[in-house]
């Protein structure tokens, strides 16, 4: 049986060249960093390397890179953080409706602290008003934390305009570009942006390993204390492979940017047109316009998502319902809901997200499956339109 893997904004599958450069430091180059001998200095020099590979790719300073153990830690560290930091000037947050737990449920945790969170609305292509944005801002207002790209549909935001409104009214401005990283061209100077949270997995390097952005003159406290790795801003003994595996992953993602873009645009477009072509009753969650390149988010109507990921899964078809760290839950979708999608629509969404690996043969593969599929699942459907209506029949209601 066929393996496509259409999940890549879950996780990646690491890169040959990331795991080759990667391996030396399980076993040859194992030196702690903070050893003052010779394979300590090499593994040292490794982390230097990968810390200035992260840096070009988001056009910063090597000094403005502080790596963490993922995405989650980075927007915890960015928004606790700042509200620590800058606590005596005000308590107010904003942030928008679909943002990813690891912000959500961050400020969540600082309401419970007296701190004052907006979350903004999106519209149906699932971008923030920047009219909206400015009219949320009070004298308190201390932090403004937008995600680059959506995790679920893939929405961009207008980061630049964001930034400027941030910066017209003296607000810190931290964004999520944990999708937003090797997808798009990110440079944090020209975007204006004070503190971004990065991820490995998602650029074809390791789990376990991101890291944070912090613009050069903004001060936070720490989030972890311990020793004085980071330059005394996140304790704990470096994780050198990972490290080393994230550097590869960014250098071999801003080599290859504008082809991946490229190719995964034309797949998505392809894979987009001939599923509306090929079955009925489908639309994609928002649109083509300021959308990351792989991402395809898609309902289909009268059956469940979770049957038709299960009926996918049977025939080797990996995709998801939504994000994967709430892949657990059998609550619908935060983020379709506050694109304004009924319920039944959000339980028929599917998502699916290509990647470098992904290629036409896969994607037709997918595409006849899937109309098969589709066509079985809503024969036996109970929400099938044309069941609905003998049942309707029936009961004379």
């Amino acid at each position: 049986m066929k393996q496509i893997y259409l999940d890549y904004s879950a996780t990646t599958p690491v890169k040959k060249e990331v795991l080759e450069e990667m391996l030396p430091y399980f076993s040859e180059n194992f030196g702690n960093p903070s050893s003052l001998y010779e394979i300590g200095f090499e593994a040292k020099d490794a982390i230097a390397k990968a810390r200035s590979r992260v840096a070009h790719i988001i056009g910063a300073s090597d000094r403005e890179i502080f790596f963490t153990s993922g995405g989650t830690e980075s927007d915890n560290w960015a928004i606790i953080g700042t509200a620590r930091a800058f606590k005596n000037k005000g308590n107010h947050i904003i942030t928008s409706k679909i943002e990813h737990h690891a912000v959500l449920h961050t400020c969540e945790f600082l309401e419970k602290e007296g701190y004052e969170v907006t979350y903004l609305n999106v519209d149906s292509n699932g971008r923030i008003s920047i009219e909206e944005l400015e009219e949320a801002i009070t004298d308190n207002t201390i932090l403004i934390s937008i995600m680059f790209a959506n995790n679920e549909m893939g929405a961009i935001q207008p980061i630049k305009e964001i930034s400027r409104i941030a910066k017209k009214h003296n607000i810190v401005f931290h964004t999520d570009a944990v999708q937003a990283l090797g997808n798009v061209p990110i440079d944090v100077k020209d975007l204006g942006i004070d503190l971004m949270s990065m991820s490995s997995h998602k650029i074809y390097g390791p789990k376990g390993i991101g890291a944070l952005y912090i613009r050069k003159g903004l001060v936070i406290p720490n989030l972890i204390h311990g020793g004085g790795q980071e330059r005394k801003k996140r304790a704990g003994t470096e994780n050198v492979p990972a490290i080393v595996g994230f550097g590869k992953a960014a250098e071999l993602a801003e080599a290859n940017l504008d082809r991946h873009i490229k190719e995964l645009e034309t797949l998505r477009n392809y894979f987009i047109s001939e599923v509306t072509k090929r079955i009925p009753d489908v639309s994609l969650n928002g649109s083509l316009e300021n959308r990351l390149p792989g991402n395809i988010n898609m309902v289909f109507n009268y059956i469940e998502g979770e049957a038709l990921l299960l009926a996918m899964d049977h025939k080797g078809i990996y995709a998801s319902t939504g994000s994967a760290c709430s892949s657990a839950s059998f609550s619908p979708s935060h983020v379709l809901l506050a694109m304004g999608l009924p319920v039944e629509k959000v339980y028929s969404s599917i998502r699916f997200t290509i990647g470098d690996f992904t290629t036409k043969e896969d994607i037709d593969y997918v595409l006849d499956e899937l109309e098969a599929i589709v066509k079985k699942l809503r024969e036996i459907s109970p929400f099938n339109k044309d069941n609905v209506m003998k049942t309707a029949q029936v009961c004379n209601c």
